[in-house]
């Protein structure tokens, strides 16, 4: 079975800005992409899906305009996408502006996205689906814990690593073993290396998380107003169904559930607000666990052009000549 392509690291030849949901990337990257002559690169999971726009607070026309925004639009909404496919859009997407000049400038805040840039990543070989199945006939027959006990014969520190009830994960770290005779977890190790902070150009923004709390819900409020309802509702008219990663983003999931009377309206706007409160949370705790990363405090005074200066005068060190290739 043919191995899928192995994707580099691209920390030496991008600027990336992160940070949880709603805490103002988009408006610095702006003003960082100006005075960087840069084209801002999309890392945001959902802004690939083309007509749901609202609900994954895309970047509007003017600011399309004002700077030229990529990997955005890609797929239609019934459509499913997998990290491998976002790399390869991403590493032609930085060939080509390399070639005109530019420098790319990654925004956005979706964890496996950004790991991916910053570390480079081994999507390991296809699916086998008749293997999938019968692990799916002996997990429905002897539960997770058998499961896992099996994990750990083959692949130890991945069974380690996997939640006890994560068993789409540990189904693929057996698949990947079963196929090329090496555990996930040494195929992956290459991947966890780190270089240091002072050698990198990544930040993320951080705010008190009371302040990013009012932001979030002063959004969500936003979207509701801006029309996610009838966003949504169209897109369940046109497509009937949509894939099931687009269904289930925050945003369009509560909705979809609201649209099917599950909730009010209000409700809806409350449930909202809470799960993206808690996607911020674990944001958050992706990006502190990436040592390549400074954070960028938020002055009580948001002025976006001010931050890109602040990030342009931070020490730069050069990458470091193994960077690209580790």
């Amino acid at each position: 079975m043919a191995e899928a392509e192995t994707f580099p690291s691209l920390i030496d030849r991008c600027w990336i800005l992160t940070g949880p949901t709603a805490s103002g990337k988009s408006a610095i990257a702006l003003a960082l992409a100006e005075q960087l002559d840069a084209e801002i690169l999309s890392l945001d999971s959902m802004a690939i899906y083309r007509e749901m726009d609202v609900g994954t607070a895309k970047p509007p026309l003017e600011d399309r305009q004002r700077v030229p925004h990529h990997l955005i639009d890609l797929i239609d909404p019934t459509e499913e996408f997998s990290v491998a496919a976002f790399l390869q859009h991403a590493h032609a997407a930085v060939d080509r502006l390399e070639a005109a000049g530019r420098t790319p400038l990654f925004v956005g805040g979706t964890p496996l996205y950004l790991k991916a840039i910053i570390r480079g990543f081994d999507p390991g070989p296809p699916a086998d689906w008749e293997f999938r199945r019968n692990v799916a006939a002996d997990l429905e027959r002897w539960g997770p814990a058998a499961l896992r006990q099996r994990l750990f014969q083959v692949d130890p520190l991945s069974a380690h690593r996997l939640h006890p009830h994560d068993t789409r994960r540990m189904t693929r770290a057996l698949e990947v073993a079963y196929l090329t005779g090496v555990p996930l977890s040494h195929r992956q190790m290459q991947f966890e290396q780190r270089l240091p902070a002072e050698h990198c150009r990544v930040f993320a923004t951080r705010w008190p998380r009371p302040t990013l709390h009012q932001r979030i819900n002063d959004r969500v409020a936003g979207m509701f107003a801006a029309g996610l309802v009838e966003e949504t509702r169209g897109l369940l008219a046109r497509h009937g169904e949509l894939s099931r990663t687009a269904a289930q983003a925050v945003g369009y999931r509560e909705v979809i559930e609201h649209l099917h009377d599950a909730r009010s309206l209000p409700q809806t706007i409350e449930a909202e607000q809470a799960h993206t409160r808690q996607l911020a949370r674990r944001q958050e705790t992706w990006f502190r666990s990436l040592g390549e990363i400074r954070g960028l405090t938020m002055p009580a005074r948001f002025v976006p052009e001010a931050l890109a200066r602040q990030l342009l005068d931070l020490p730069q060190a050069a990458p470091r000549p193994d960077s690209r290739n580790r």
